[in-house]
């Protein structure tokens, strides 16, 4: 089941998403459904230029990111492969939706993308085991952990590369039922193809990821953690249009600009 939050105007709302690629209809829901059990209003929207689809989730306290969790990625960045992912932060004023644009940031002259897949948590959850792990998964979308690189790279912590305002495009909805070990990732520049990827290379598992990282912290419902992006980084330009796509569950898509 695919979950939207959108609007035409008017104060956010959700919906389920219904219908083929191109013939999407929003069939809007009373409440938020990852807090409240939202039931169908019977009220029909198709999903047209008058639709605004919002970032699908704003978290509540945190995004717990895995880095290098893709051998490739790792080895592109010119480092070695990690015994176990590198945990990091990203702030929930990073969020953005499909079609806000991501503004690079006046202090880097090289803000890369990076196509992953994120984990939507639906439940309390610390210290929980790899095998109980999908009872607190809400469910998935398309998340663009953009960097700028040359500050990774010149400074030992990565808050000004990661954390900055637009630097978290979420959507463009998310899906509920997702076979998460077993889809493909990618991202493209202008159409032109910059990532192609798999979920099934990611060294650290969906389970396992969620495992991780609640022995660290509580999660909380909302919160998000991000699996780390598969080699072919690029860099971004002003007005360049970048999308993420998910195999089975959507395209994220964002104009970059530069003010």
């Amino acid at each position: 089941m695919r979950i939207a939050r959108f609007t035409t105007g008017d104060e956010p709302r959700y919906a389920i998403v219904d219908g083929a690629p191109g013939e999407e209809e929003l069939l809007v829901l009373t409440g938020d459904p990852m807090y409240i059990a939202g039931k169908p209003t019977g009220e029909r929207i198709k999903l047209t230029d008058e639709v605004r689809l919002l970032a699908p989730v704003i978290p509540r306290s945190k995004v717990v990111c895995l880095g290098k969790n893709y051998a490739e990625h790792a080895k592109e960045m010119g480092g070695e492969v990690p015994a176990m992912p590198l945990l990091f932060l990203k702030p929930n004023t990073a969020v953005i939706g499909p079609d806000d644009p991501i503004v690079l940031p006046s202090y880097s002259e090289d803000v890369q993308l990076e196509a992953e897949l994120a984990i939507v948590i639906g439940r309390v959850c610390k210290d929980v085991s790899p095998e109980n792990a999908e009872d607190f998964i809400y469910g998935y979308t398309c998340a663009n952990d953009v960097t700028a690189r040359d500050l990774q790279r010149q400074e030992n912590q990565w808050f000004r590369a990661k954390a900055f305002d637009t630097s978290l495009p979420l959507g463009p909805w998310i899906e509920t039922e997702l076979a998460h070990d077993d889809v493909e990732i990618a991202s493209r520049i202008n159409g032109t193809q910059a990532q192609a990827g798999h979920t099934k290379d990611m060294l650290v598992d969906v389970v396992n990821a969620v495992s991780m990282v609640s022995e660290v912290v509580t999660l909380l419902p909302g919160d998000i953690i991000l699996t780390g992006t598969p080699a072919g980084v690029t860099t971004l330009n002003h007005g360049d249009v970048v999308e993420i796509e998910i195999e089975d569950l959507g395209v994220l898509r964002n104009p970059v600009v530069r003010r």
